[in-house]
């Protein structure tokens, strides 16, 4: 070996790649609330399962309860995945490590927020969400909801697959921190209104989480939002609206953008929605869901607007803005 070879240099790493590994802090407000993750981190499994039961129900409510937890579980169950491969990104992107941690700390309550709807699942309708086989018209017609449910989900991860080449970080989450804000909200507004311990405490810790989730991703949009371009404003302007359309099938009501359902989906999900509430889930009223959604957004606006991004109009919720009108599988790419 010569003295140059022994010297070169290797060839220059192609990106995005996760190497080289290195470990930079630029936001102490990320290591606080990592921090604050590890502090609060609970375990689905000690939850008090074994005073959860099945007789205490009828058949159509449980169903019905069952029904709302696969509902959510097209959100909470996509949330490890999404996030993990966020979390990829966020490595590849060599993101200070901070927030690396604390989208690592997101996936792993996602994983959480599953097992609980999967626990609740298999304690009072096993084989929920599809594997099971429905006697009545209103259980047909539940099978039914979800498997539509599903199928749109499948066209939103479409989309969210691609983002990642298409949008950098502070645009792909935008969305993310107004559901949080309202799904914060709501679940602590189930955790008070359920009747049974074991849901109070399941939506109370759940509710802790997306309120943490919320202001890490307020904290990263509110450090780069200085650096948007003018087009990744516009951009943010229709992720906010991607946000209220795709989480509003758990935290509202579906609009008609992006959603491909039957037209008697909103009855029967609506009719579901009661019976479970009146059985004691803590689900809350089409005006509440309406008032949460409404104060969220009014906060986020403030957000937005202080960086010159445009509002978009959330009539749904008497918000007025910028009209949003090409929100489909191709530009929707909130998570939850």
């Amino acid at each position: 070996m010569d003295e140059r070879e022994r010297w070169s240099e290797p060839p220059r790493i192609e990106q995005p790649s996760i190497f080289p590994i290195e470990w930079r802090t630029e936001t102490l407000k990320f290591v606080e609330l990592y921090e604050k993750a590890r502090r609060e981190y609970w375990n689905p499994a000690t939850l008090p399962w074994k005073d959860l039961d099945p007789a205490d129900f009828t058949r159509e409510q449980r169903m019905a309860i069952a029904y709302w937890f696969s509902t959510l579980a097209n959100f909470d169950a996509s949330g490890p995945a999404a996030f993990a491969r966020a979390l990829v990104h966020t490595y590849e992107q060599h993101e200070e490590d901070p927030l690396r941690k604390c989208f690592f700390s997101i996936t792993r309550d996602e994983v959480n927020h599953e097992e609980f709807c999967q626990r609740s699942l298999e304690r009072l309708w096993p084989g929920a969400p599809l594997n099971w086989e429905p006697k009545t018209d209103l259980e047909k017609l539940a099978v039914r909801n979800l498997k539509w449910l599903y199928y749109n989900g499948s066209r939103y991860w479409k989309g969210y697959k691609n983002a990642f080449d298409k949008y950098r970080i502070p645009v792909l989450f935008t969305s993310f921190f107004m559901g949080e804000t309202a799904a914060a909200t709501l679940f602590h507004h189930m955790a008070k209104n359920a009747q049974h311990s074991l849901f109070q405490q399941g939506f109370r810790n759940v509710g802790r989480d997306e309120a943490r989730h919320m202001a890490i991703t307020l904290y990263l949009f509110e450090k780069e939002a200085p650096k948007l371009t003018d087009e990744e404003r516009v951009q943010v302007t229709r992720q906010l609206r991607a946000g209220f359309v795709f989480l509003s099938m758990i935290l509202y009501e579906p609009p008609e953008q992006f959603w491909q359902l039957p037209p008697d989906y909103l009855d029967v999900h609506r009719e579901l929605e009661k019976i479970a509430r009146n059985a004691g889930l803590g689900v809350a009223t089409l005006e509440d869901k309406r008032k949460v959604w409404h104060d969220a957004m009014l906060k986020v606006k403030g957000i937005a607007e202080k960086y010159s991004i445009e509002f978009p109009a959330m009539p749904e919720v008497g918000i007025t803005g910028k009209e949003v009108v090409d929100v489909d599988e191709n530009s929707i790419i909130p998570v939850f």
